[in-house]
């Protein structure tokens, strides 16, 4: 007869086998359940369920699996990865299972990171300041903020109900210093009274709850003037950024970071290689929040997971900073997911899945691969909250989601990207030939495209500048934009057969408006004190004026006059420095152009009628 095992022993089983950075674990199959935690209890080593067998399970570990032996003890957790969510994640690193890098670092000393190494997520002996915004016997339900911690001087952290609790508030702890595991409020929950700290935890695969999903109406300013125009993105999108190497998608990435509207950003370093991770953190942490006059770590989560770190890491680092996004999204904050790149993740994916045997799909990558990659890019949105603020009102926020690809050798047909497209609403394609040129952003006006113009169209209608001299607002400025670029590229072919002036006039100015636009308008210099960002009034001005020469000169070819005559005018040579001379609060600069540019095409037309008579 089998003695039964005792409840403590059944959560102990032994290692059968150890396949890259999988293994096989016999004796937990009756009691652990998919995406729960296992522990190597000799080195302490974490890993994932991802498998249940009838005899055994597989589990992904997220550090390497050297020296594991046969027979090797595991301990079932009972508990999925989670995050520690609580005041003191904003200016942290945190790897791929959340754990702090700067602490980590400070143990060591020599720069690695000692595998087992286990280090609190967050601070269990810093203070921090609470001050109450509820009155006890008031009825409260998941989401509702009962109290609120000035986090950094840019963001004030709210204490909020856990997701699905509800109860009438017994118990608020009175203003002062508390530690995140201190005692701050007691729920009576049916007729039980429970007690609550500021820290919260949630896993990672599971997605914060909400009310109802809305549609997006507000753009997420980036101050890149090829994006807000022509390739926009709303609060609580998403976007894919394919580029091969060398094509900017870091900077791209960077840019984001300081200068668009989102009030938190979450940047997911995942896989990338250990050297470009450094100098993110490295310039990330001396960059300053143009917004607050702040260091830019004060409102910014940062997730460094490097390419030789275990695969298995690569996923939990994606999902651990979306986690972390949709906490402080139910705040009622903007808050900016940036993931670079996906492609690491989907290529560790393939290798799981190849070491499991599984049958691959297209160039080897799972079936799965666009189950994966769609249960990530959906977490976005911008979302009515269950939860309610300090005065009773209800509450919204939203998540953004932009997720670089990189393609080898830049090959946007490979399966990451296309598999991509169909999830993002947005494309922000990359192209090489732009980028040795040195003409960044490098983002392909041919290749990209957003679907979220229509919804932020009359956002942008109301904050449009008035010139009586062209009619046009932020869609019509897009639209002609747009057929500019297209009908250069439908004349680019015919421009290398029989040369440019060989071209009609009409066919010569949408050439030469197109190179205008591309070496005025589409160019940025991230580094430059005025380029590096650009208000959507210096956008407005700046295309707008560009579009009044258009529509002026194709009048003058109206009247006789030729292309020589256009480009002729003095003017020009001031559209094409305004970008780097005039700063966004000096808009009337760009509006005495304008008159110039009217006084110099009147002048023009007079000198024509007089040569004519």
């Amino acid at each position: 007869m089998i003695k039964s095992k005792s409840k403590n022993e059944s959560q102990y089983g032994k290692i059968s086998a150890i396949i890259g950075s999988l293994i096989k674990v016999k004796g937990l199959e009756r009691v652990i359940k998919l995406h729960d935690l296992i522990k190597v209890t000799k080195h302490n080593i974490l890993g994932e369920v991802i498998q249940i067998y009838s005899d055994h399970v597989v589990a992904q570990c997220f550090e390497n699996t050297m020296n594991l032996r046969i027979n090797d003890e595991i301990l079932n957790l009972d508990e999925p990865l989670s995050m520690e969510l609580a005041p003191g994640l904003l200016g942290h690193i945190f790897d791929g299972i959340q754990r702090p890098l700067q602490k980590a670092f400070d143990q060591i000393k020599n720069g690695g990171l000692r595998r087992g190494l286990e280090i609190p997520s967050l601070s269990r002996e810093k203070m921090w300041h609470f001050k109450p915004r509820k009155i006890t016997s008031k009825e409260m339900r998941g989401g509702d903020i009962v109290g609120t911690v000035q986090e950094t001087p840019a963001i004030e952290h709210k204490i909020m109900v856990p997701p699905k609790i509800k109860g009438k508030l017994t118990y608020i702890a009175p203003e002062g210093d508390y530690t995140i595991e201190d005692e701050i409020f007691r729920l009576k929950v049916n007729k039980d009274e429970r007690s609550f700290a500021m820290l919260q935890k949630w896993p990672i695969t599971k997605p914060r709850p909400f009310k109802e999903r809305l549609s997006p109406e507000e753009p997420l300013i980036t101050g890149m003037r090829v994006i807000d125009l022509l390739f926009p993105i709303t609060k609580g999108g998403t976007i894919g950024v394919p580029g091969g190497f060398g094509t900017g998608k870091t900077v791209i990435q960077q840019s984001l970071a300081k200068w668009c509207n989102a009030d938190v950003v979450i940047f997911v370093g995942c896989g990338e290689r250990g050297n470009e991770i450094a100098d993110v953190l490295k310039q990330f942490s001396a960059l300053i929040d143009p917004k607050s006059n702040q260091p830019l770590l004060n409102r910014i989560v940062l997730i460094a997971n490097t390419s030789n770190m275990p695969v298995s890491a690569r996923e939990a680092s994606i999902f651990s900073g979306v986690t972390i996004a949709e906490y402080y999204r139910d705040m009622g904050f903007d808050v900016a997911v940036l993931a670079d790149s996906t492609s690491r993740w989907a290529e560790s994916l393939r290798e799981i899945s190849g070491l499991l045997e599984e049958m691959p799909a297209e160039e080897g990558y799972p079936a799965y691969l666009p189950s994966k990659l769609s249960s990530f890019y959906e977490r976005a949105g911008i979302v009515k909250l269950h939860g309610k603020d300090e005065s009773g009102n209800e509450t919204r926020g939203s998540l953004t989601i932009i997720g670089s690809v990189s393609p080898p050798a830049g090959d946007f047909s490979e399966p990451v990207t296309a598999t991509t497209k169909n999830f993002v609403q947005g494309i922000w394609a990359l192209d090489a030939q732009l980028a040795y040129s040195k003409h960044y952003p490098a983002i392909n006006w041919l290749n990209s495209y957003s679907n979220y113009p229509d919804y932020i169209s009359d956002w942008w209608f109301e904050r449009d500048i008035d010139w009586v001299e062209i009619d046009i607002d932020w869609l019509d400025c897009r639209n002609q934009v747009n057929e500019i670029l297209s009908k250069d590229n439908e004349l680019k072919y015919i421009t290398q057969l029989i040369g440019e002036e060989n071209l009609s006039d009409n066919q010569q100015l949408d050439v030469y408006m197109a190179r205008l636009l591309t070496n005025s308008f589409l160019i940025q210099n991230a580094f430059d004190e005025i380029d590096n960002f650009t208000n959507i009034g210096k956008l407005l001005a700046m295309i707008k004026i560009i579009l009044l020469l258009f529509k002026e000169s194709k009048e003058l070819l109206k009247q006789g006059l030729y292309m020589e005559d256009i480009k002729s005018l003095k003017s020009i040579n001031d559209i094409l420095r305004i970008n780097r001379t005039i700063p966004n609060d000096n808009i009337e600069k760009i509006e005495e152009i304008k008159m110039k540019l009217l006084n110099e095409i009147e002048f023009l037309k007079l000198t024509h009628g007089v040569i004519k008579k």
